[in-house]
């Protein structure tokens, strides 16, 4: 089944200025624009951040939109940086489908999230370094 061709909504290295931004970005998107997701706290990896899906949590980044013609091969790339591979037990994150709101005007709209899988946000929970701000570029 091919998966629903939504933006992404991105909180780690690829928000604008990160490592990943430029490699895995940089003409494969029509336009970014502040976003928050609620229902998601932020915890500390090593060298990139995991949402944990948590009510009550609020996590910062950007609302991408890939072009149209870069949008498979952007879904793969990011599957690929994310080490997500659909129904595999042994993924460090899951791609869901969220509502994510719009910064600028409080709309909201339904993206790509990669969120930590459920094994490791359990081990977040109870070990993890929480960014209290929600936001990766505060931390």
């Amino acid at each position: 089944m091919t998966p629903a061709r939504l933006p992404f909504f991105v909180y780690g290295t690829l928000r604008p200025g990160e490592v990943n931004h430029d490699l895995f970005l940089r003409g494969r998107i029509r336009s970014e624009e502040p976003a928050r997701l609620a229902g998601a706290l932020l915890y500390d990896g090593p060298g990139y951040p995991y949402a944990v899906e948590e009510v009550g949590g609020v996590t910062m980044g950007e609302l991408v939109t890939p072009r149209a013609d870069a949008y498979a091969e952007l879904l793969v790339a990011l599957d690929e940086l994310e080490e997500h591979i659909p129904g595999d037990p042994r993924n460090l994150y899951e791609r869901v489908a969220r509502e994510v709101i719009r910064t600028a005007d409080g709309t909201s709209v339904r993206a790509w999230v990669y969120v930590a899988a459920p094994r490791v946000a359990a081990r977040l929970r109870t070990r993890g370094k929480l960014i209290e701000s929600g936001d990766w570029l505060l931390r």
